[in-house]
Protein backbone atom coordinates (compact mmCIF):
# COMPACT_ATOMS: atom_id res chain seq x y z
CA UNK A 1 0.00 0.00 0.00
CA UNK A 2 1.51 3.58 -0.47
CA UNK A 3 2.24 6.06 1.70
CA UNK A 4 -0.99 8.34 2.36
CA UNK A 5 -0.27 12.02 1.12
CA UNK A 6 -1.09 14.42 3.66
CA UNK A 7 -1.04 18.19 3.36
CA UNK A 8 -1.85 20.96 5.80
CA UNK A 9 -3.68 24.28 4.86
CA UNK A 10 -3.11 27.31 7.35
CA UNK A 11 -5.70 29.60 7.35
CA UNK A 12 -5.53 33.38 7.44
CA UNK A 13 -1.93 33.82 8.54
CA UNK A 14 -1.61 37.43 9.96
CA UNK A 15 1.87 39.48 10.27
CA UNK A 16 3.25 39.62 12.98
CA UNK A 17 0.41 37.64 15.43
CA UNK A 18 0.75 34.91 13.62
CA UNK A 19 4.14 34.42 12.53
CA UNK A 20 5.54 32.03 15.46
CA UNK A 21 1.97 29.82 15.81
CA UNK A 22 2.08 29.47 11.98
CA UNK A 23 6.06 28.12 12.09
CA UNK A 24 4.82 25.74 14.75
CA UNK A 25 2.02 24.25 12.98
CA UNK A 26 4.43 24.36 10.11
CA UNK A 27 6.85 22.19 12.05
CA UNK A 28 3.98 19.73 13.80
CA UNK A 29 3.25 19.18 10.25
CA UNK A 30 6.64 18.27 8.77
CA UNK A 31 7.70 16.35 11.87
CA UNK A 32 4.27 14.51 11.79
CA UNK A 33 4.21 13.33 8.05
CA UNK A 34 2.52 15.75 6.22
CA UNK A 35 4.38 16.44 2.60
CA UNK A 36 3.48 20.13 2.70
CA UNK A 37 1.86 23.28 4.33
CA UNK A 38 0.29 25.68 2.28
CA UNK A 39 -1.05 29.33 3.63
CA UNK A 40 -3.60 32.30 3.02
CA UNK A 41 -4.10 35.79 4.93
CA UNK A 42 -0.71 38.00 4.22
CA UNK A 43 2.09 36.42 2.36
CA UNK A 44 4.78 36.45 4.52
CA UNK A 45 8.41 35.93 2.88
CA UNK A 46 9.95 35.16 6.29
CA UNK A 47 8.24 32.39 7.31
CA UNK A 48 8.62 30.62 3.76
CA UNK A 49 12.03 30.85 4.79
CA UNK A 50 11.93 29.64 8.18
CA UNK A 51 10.68 26.62 6.72
CA UNK A 52 13.02 26.25 4.34
CA UNK A 53 16.14 26.97 6.41
CA UNK A 54 14.33 23.79 8.93
CA UNK A 55 13.92 21.44 5.83
CA UNK A 56 17.68 22.41 4.82
CA UNK A 57 19.35 21.71 8.01
CA UNK A 58 17.13 18.85 9.34
CA UNK A 59 15.82 17.19 6.56
CA UNK A 60 12.65 17.92 4.16
CA UNK A 61 11.91 14.34 2.71
CA UNK A 62 8.37 13.45 3.98
CA UNK A 63 7.10 9.69 4.63
CA UNK A 64 5.55 9.57 1.55
CA UNK A 65 9.60 9.71 0.45
CA UNK A 66 9.11 13.53 -1.34
CA UNK A 67 10.29 16.63 -0.18
CA UNK A 68 8.67 18.98 2.77
CA UNK A 69 7.03 22.41 0.94
CA UNK A 70 5.61 25.39 1.98
CA UNK A 71 3.24 27.75 -0.61
CA UNK A 72 1.48 30.89 -0.51
CA UNK A 73 -2.59 30.43 -2.14
CA UNK A 74 -4.62 34.00 -2.73
CA UNK A 75 -7.57 31.93 -1.64
CA UNK A 76 -8.84 29.26 0.63
CA UNK A 77 -11.61 28.39 -0.86
CA UNK A 78 -10.16 28.15 -4.34
CA UNK A 79 -7.14 25.97 -2.86
CA UNK A 80 -9.82 23.90 -0.72
CA UNK A 81 -11.96 23.05 -4.04
CA UNK A 82 -9.03 22.19 -6.47
CA UNK A 83 -8.03 19.54 -3.90
CA UNK A 84 -11.17 17.87 -3.75
CA UNK A 85 -11.07 18.18 -7.39
CA UNK A 86 -8.19 16.12 -6.98
CA UNK A 87 -9.51 13.35 -4.64
CA UNK A 88 -8.56 14.78 -1.40
CA UNK A 89 -10.88 14.25 1.47
CA UNK A 90 -10.58 17.16 3.71
CA UNK A 91 -10.42 17.55 7.29
CA UNK A 92 -11.34 20.96 9.05
CA UNK A 93 -9.96 21.07 12.56
CA UNK A 94 -12.68 23.09 14.97
CA UNK A 95 -13.39 22.97 18.46
CA UNK A 96 -17.36 22.43 16.94
CA UNK A 97 -16.68 19.58 14.89
CA UNK A 98 -17.07 15.85 15.55
CA UNK A 99 -14.29 13.83 17.90
CA UNK A 100 -11.31 13.21 16.03
CA UNK A 101 -10.85 9.57 17.30
CA UNK A 102 -14.36 8.62 15.27
CA UNK A 103 -13.23 10.53 12.42
CA UNK A 104 -9.92 9.37 12.01
CA UNK A 105 -10.74 5.19 11.11
CA UNK A 106 -13.33 6.97 7.93
CA UNK A 107 -10.17 8.59 6.74
CA UNK A 108 -7.35 6.08 7.09
CA UNK A 109 -8.19 4.53 4.29
CA UNK A 110 -7.50 7.35 2.05
CA UNK A 111 -4.85 8.24 -0.02
CA UNK A 112 -4.73 12.29 -0.18
CA UNK A 113 -5.79 14.61 3.17
CA UNK A 114 -6.21 18.10 3.06
CA UNK A 115 -6.13 19.14 7.27
CA UNK A 116 -7.16 22.45 8.00
CA UNK A 117 -6.52 24.31 10.79
CA UNK A 118 -7.69 28.00 11.38
CA UNK A 119 -6.59 31.23 12.87
CA UNK A 120 -9.09 33.99 12.93
CA UNK A 121 -13.10 33.07 12.82
CA UNK A 122 -13.54 30.40 9.86
CA UNK A 123 -15.99 31.77 7.25
CA UNK A 124 -18.90 29.26 7.67
CA UNK A 125 -18.14 28.15 3.76
CA UNK A 126 -14.69 26.13 4.82
CA UNK A 127 -17.07 24.22 7.39
CA UNK A 128 -19.25 23.34 4.32
CA UNK A 129 -16.56 22.33 1.95
CA UNK A 130 -15.36 20.25 4.32
CA UNK A 131 -15.93 16.82 4.31
CA UNK A 132 -14.98 15.66 7.86
CA UNK A 133 -15.38 18.80 10.76
CA UNK A 134 -13.16 17.08 13.70
CA UNK A 135 -12.54 17.99 17.05
CA UNK A 136 -9.46 16.96 19.53
CA UNK A 137 -11.77 18.24 21.99
CA UNK A 138 -14.93 20.51 22.24
CA UNK A 139 -13.02 23.57 24.33
CA UNK A 140 -10.93 25.83 23.33
CA UNK A 141 -7.61 24.62 22.24
CA UNK A 142 -4.27 25.35 20.15
CA UNK A 143 -4.48 24.51 16.23
CA UNK A 144 -0.93 23.04 16.59
CA UNK A 145 -1.57 20.25 19.17
CA UNK A 146 -5.13 20.02 17.28
CA UNK A 147 -2.83 18.71 14.57
CA UNK A 148 -0.17 16.83 15.94
CA UNK A 149 -3.10 14.89 18.09
CA UNK A 150 -4.62 14.48 14.59
CA UNK A 151 -1.52 13.21 12.31
CA UNK A 152 -0.47 11.26 15.51
CA UNK A 153 -3.65 9.34 15.26
CA UNK A 154 -3.93 8.98 11.45
CA UNK A 155 0.12 7.91 11.36
CA UNK A 156 -0.73 5.36 14.54
CA UNK A 157 2.59 6.80 16.05
CA UNK A 158 5.04 5.61 13.32
CA UNK A 159 6.05 9.30 13.35
CA UNK A 160 7.10 8.87 16.55
CA UNK A 161 9.37 5.44 15.59
CA UNK A 162 9.55 1.68 17.05
CA UNK A 163 9.76 1.98 20.47
CA UNK A 164 9.85 5.56 21.71
CA UNK A 165 13.36 6.38 20.22
CA UNK A 166 14.33 8.38 17.13
CA UNK A 167 11.89 9.47 14.81
CA UNK A 168 10.49 6.88 12.22
CA UNK A 169 10.50 8.70 8.99
CA UNK A 170 14.04 9.31 7.83
CA UNK A 171 14.01 12.82 7.08
CA UNK A 172 17.22 12.96 5.32
CA UNK A 173 18.90 16.23 7.30
CA UNK A 174 22.25 17.34 7.72
CA UNK A 175 21.51 17.66 11.52
CA UNK A 176 20.38 14.59 13.65
CA UNK A 177 19.44 14.41 17.30
CA UNK A 178 20.68 11.07 19.34
CA UNK A 179 18.07 10.63 21.69
CA UNK A 180 19.83 10.81 25.48
CA UNK A 181 18.74 11.15 29.08
CA UNK A 182 20.77 14.68 29.84
CA UNK A 183 22.06 16.67 27.80
CA UNK A 184 22.30 17.69 24.32
CA UNK A 185 24.02 15.04 21.55
CA UNK A 186 24.17 14.98 17.53
CA UNK A 187 25.24 12.34 15.09
CA UNK A 188 26.89 13.62 11.53
CA UNK A 189 24.07 12.17 9.18
CA UNK A 190 27.38 12.53 6.62
CA UNK A 191 24.59 14.65 4.35
CA UNK A 192 25.59 18.39 3.35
Amino acid sequence: MAAMHIEVLRLSHRLPRDERISTHVALVARAFGAASIAYTGQHDAGFELSVSKICENWGGRTQAGSGFSVSYEKSAVSFIKSRKRDGFAIIHLTMYGLPVQDVVPEIKGREKLLIIVGSEQVPGEIYALADYNASVTNQPHSEVAALAITLDRIMGGRELGAGGGDSGFDFGGKLKVVPCGRGKRFADSGRG
